[in-house]
């Protein structure tokens, strides 16, 4: 017995062997590698923010007009208020708005009950429609000519630029200009010298428009809408490296 076990261990362990040998063919490559050293090294900076607002006339006004109708039927409603709206476009239309600057921002139609609640005592349809007007200048006029002449029952309006992209560009260099005077401070307080630019981020971009201006019943004398300025402020947050 002993002579024959030997051979079979032998046949055994070169089996295994083989074996081993295809399975380890057959795996995919596997690339390890130590965590290098530079991935957790930490980058001196100077992490600074800068503001800036620039100052511009507006060169737009927003009206926001309205109308409405109640009746005793929902479609009775509905059809005094598609007449009030004609009227009132059609006013509009005549100032020499275009019709890519006249839209519809709110459409509604329902009832309108007791002061208990429990019982319809009729219906409501209203229609708000904004008008961008490009001559701020003479906005008041336009606003007289919307209620008197149009029929709105309310309006308010507010100013804005057409394309406030170069003011923003503006205020955005301004920004970065502040947080580099910032950070140049800190370096030379803290005896460094200062480095490149490392990361920026725009961090807020915004208009801040005169409050919009109530317009209610019409008014026998022409109507004054001073225009103003308006204000287009900018933060941004600027990583700079220490040299």
């Amino acid at each position: 017995m002993r002579k024959f076990a030997v051979p079979v261990a032998i046949a055994v362990t070169c089996a295994l062997a083989v074996a081993a040998i295809v399975i380890a063919s057959n795996r995919p490559a596997l690339l390890l590698s130590a965590p290098s050293a530079s991935t957790s090294t930490i980058t001196p900076a100077i992490l600074t923010s800068g503001d800036a607002i620039v100052t511009r006339k507006p060169d737009l006004a927003v009206a926001s007009a309205g109308i409405q109708s109640e009746q005793s039927t929902a479609s009775g409603a509905q059809g005094d208020l598609a007449a009030k709206a004609a009227k009132l476009i059609s006013r509009i239309k005549a100032l020499g708005v275009a019709d890519k600057d006249l839209s519809t921002t709110g459409y509604w139609v329902g009832p309108v009950y007791s002061q208990s609640g429990q019982t319809i005592t009729g219906y409501r349809a209203s229609e708000q429609l904004q008008v961008k007007w490009h001559n701020v200048d003479t906005v008041g006029k336009a606003l007289d000519a919307i209620v008197q002449e149009g029929g709105a029952t309310n309006l308010s309006v507010s100013f804005g630029l057409a394309d406030p992209k170069s003011a923003q560009a503006e205020a955005r260099s301004l920004a970065i200009g502040d947080a580099r005077a910032k950070a140049q401070a800190m370096a030379s307080a803290a005896g460094v010298r200062l480095g490149q630019v490392i990361q920026v981020s725009d961090l807020s971009s915004s208009s801040r428009y005169p409050s919009p201006i109530s317009y209610g019943a019409a008014q026998s004398v022409p109507t004054q809408v001073p225009v103003g300025e308006l204000n287009v402020q900018v933060t941004v947050e600027v990583d700079f490296a220490i040299a």
